[in-house]
């Protein structure tokens, strides 16, 4: 049962307040310039136009190889 005791009162406390610092940290490390995160809906923006072109001419691509 001592073990118990020791575990409890020493090793939940630490882990507790390792928890807190690396949420803290990790909190610290999201916090995005408005600058930064306008190009980077931009540069998602045109990944999708893209994506969407993409597709499209592949699926053209497709039907005149299996349509003759």
């Amino acid at each position: 049962m001592f073990p118990w005791l020791l575990f409890a009162l020493i090793a939940v406390p630490l882990v507790v307040i390792a928890f807190a610092a690396s949420r803290r940290r990790t909190e610290a490390g999201e916090k995005v310039d408005p600058k930064e995160q306008q190009e980077l809906e931009k540069e998602f923006a045109d990944a999708d136009a893209y994506q969407a072109k993409w597709h499209e001419q592949d699926k053209e691509q497709y039907r005149q190889e299996r349509l003759p």
